[in-house]
């Protein structure tokens, strides 16, 4: 059987130079698309082609993958950033050329954001009541990407992630934080109670898991790239740390719990289970 090709944009981002190797590894010929490539794999083809350049051709140009991982995304941490709407038009024209060029399969990172509060599992049918310029972008292009596909006759994949851990100090969380205060030799950081239960997942189980979802095709729609396990942020810091075997400890209720952060939320992880035992 060939090679699969799959195009990686933003591949030199968080997730995206994980999502690369991973690819590779699995045994796929990876397009690899960013402005830079310095923590991308040597193995993949890099393509410097804009991809937000309204250009009809743009799927010649890229390399006429089988599929396409779309994961570039600007000011991903910053929730409130003005260039998650302004830019969307960008998105919305990229994937729409590609289609209209010749591509069959389109999976396209989301996020739990898209969601806004919720209490408990989030399922591909959850309601999106997003709360932030990020959560509300990214629930737009998903429903315009589930629109040009049918259109278009696209296999469509929403690979929505949770929280990310790993390769931390590239990640902008409370984990990079830890990090760079134990670093500066901190002994305490300032913690809210850390109750709020959250679906926590390693960047690299995540890449492997997106990679794994974008290989077939059985398994279409939204897909929760999760565990589908709630666990306490105190919890996982307490373990972050003694994994690391830091010295710092976290000063609990030096900031108060959010009132719009949700006692617990996490995916359902029955369609990235089945992917998984596949592969």
């Amino acid at each position: 059987m060939a090679k699969k090709k799959i195009l990686v944009t933003g591949a030199n981002g968080y997730i995206g130079r994980h999502v690369v190797t991973a690819l590779l590894d699995m045994g796929c010929e990876v397009i690899a698309s960013d402005f830079a490539f310095d923590g991308v794999d040597e193995r993949a083809i890099r393509n410097e082609t804009p991809i937000f350049s309204d250009d009809p051709e743009l799927f010649d140009k890229m390399g006429r993958p089988d599929a396409c991982i779309h994961m570039a995304w600007r000011n991903g941490f910053q929730h409130n950033a003005e260039t998650h709407i302004t830019d969307l038009p960008n998105h919305y024209l990229f994937l729409k050329n590609m289609m209209e060029g010749g591509l069959k399969q389109v999976a396209v990172m989301g996020t739990m954001h898209e969601i806004g509060y919720w209490e408990g599992a989030i399922t591909e049918n959850t309601p999106a009541n997003p709360i932030s310029l990020y959560g509300i972008a990214k629930n737009a292009l998903r429903q315009i990407t589930i629109q040009l596909a049918k259109e278009k006759g696209v296999i469509l994949q929403w690979l929505r992630a949770y929280y990310i851990l790993g390769d931390d100090l590239k990640n902008n969380s409370i984990f990079s934080r830890i990090v760079k205060l134990e670093q500066e030799g901190s002994p305490t950081f300032p913690f809210t109670s850390g109750k709020n239960k959250y679906d926590f997942i390693n960047v690299d189980e995540l890449a492997a898991q997106i990679s794994a979802a974008t290989i077939q095709t059985e398994v279409q729609g939204i897909i929760n790239c999760c565990t589908g396990n709630p666990v306490s942020l105190a919890d996982k810091v307490e373990e972050f740390i003694k994994e690391k075997n830091y010295k710092i400890r976290p000063e609990y209720g030096a900031f108060p719990d959010r009132p719009y952060d949700s006692p617990g939320v996490w995916g359902d992880p029955e369609k990235i289970n089945q992917i998984m035992k596949n592969c």
